[in-house]
């Protein structure tokens, strides 16, 4: 079986300076640097199959966001081996850059002065897009998302549901072969998350593209995952489908009707996070 992603042992190990006390130490530390290392990601080896949504669940500070900058290109591990649709992200060909996206949480990619319907004919040009198609799935998105009627208006003047419905907009412009999603409903109210979860949940239903979603809040995961990745401490601890999690966890807790989803998971990394 091919998979669209494949990594082997891959490390990220972040170097702190640390500056020492007092005028003395600071001017000899400028020969003798100290460093502290932390090990953001420790010898992850996944493999991820085409057109599935992989729930990546883990505490703040586990390696999510890492893994995912990694896989989609902004940082280069420290060690280890990936590839993602047969590139290794870190070297940004163009073929790879085209065929992907990304979206981390609140950072904006659209213009924040002037209106998405703007911001898309810029990016179109960016990525080398015909202008006539561009439109037409621009109102084929803004339609699934019901959000038609903000195109026009200056981003910063929207609201936080609506300008993440207008980054989504944009992520998808390119129609890409994976997305990489960091927390896309975080700070947004019941309503929003809800329109967002459905959106995805039909959007790969009918364009099948690879998902890499992060999310605390578990209705996402628990809504929209295929199957899961869960991290601790730069460790990945857990990787396959939801069904097979609840099935082989501790059974007298994944059984509880009294105990939902979030519950299972937090225990689980508790569990690991102590063992570790």
């Amino acid at each position: 079986m091919k998979y669209v992603i494949e990594t082997q042992d891959l490390m990220r190990v972040y170097k702190t300076y640390q500056k020492p006390e007092g005028l003395v130490n600071s001017i000899k530390g400028i020969w003798e640097r100290k460093y502290d290392s932390k090990i953001a990601l420790n010898k992850t080896s996944i493999k991820i199959e085409s057109g599935k949504i992989i729930g990546l669940v883990g505490a703040n500070g586990a390696g999510k966001t890492t893994l995912l900058k990694i896989l989609s290109g902004l940082v280069t591990p420290s060690s280890g081996e990936a590839t993602v649709l047969g590139y290794r992200p870190w070297e940004r060909k163009n073929e790879f850059l085209s065929q992907m996206s990304i979206l981390l949480g609140q950072k904006n990619q659209l213009w924040w002065d002037i209106s998405p319907v703007d911001s898309y004919a810029l990016l179109a040009r960016i990525y080398d897009l015909d202008i006539v198609k561009t439109r037409k799935r621009v109102d084929e998105l803004a339609t699934m998302l019901d959000c038609k009627h903000v195109l026009t208006t200056q981003l910063r003047r929207l609201s936080l549901g609506e300008r993440m419905k207008m980054e989504i907009i944009g992520a998808l412009l390119h129609e890409p072969k994976i997305l990489f999603l960091d927390e896309p409903t975080i700070g947004l109210d019941i309503v929003a998350q809800e329109n967002i979860r459905n959106f995805l949940s039909n959007y790969v239903k009918e364009r099948e593209p690879t998902v890499i979603l992060t999310s605390h809040y578990m209705d996402d995961i628990a809504t929209l995952a295929d199957s899961l990745l869960l991290i601790s401490k730069g460790n990945i601890v857990y990787q396959g489908t939801v069904e097979e999690f609840t099935n082989n966890t501790n059974s007298e807790l994944a059984h509880d009707e009294k105990v939902d989803f979030e519950e299972v998971i937090r225990r689980f990394l508790e569990t690991e996070s102590r063992i570790r």
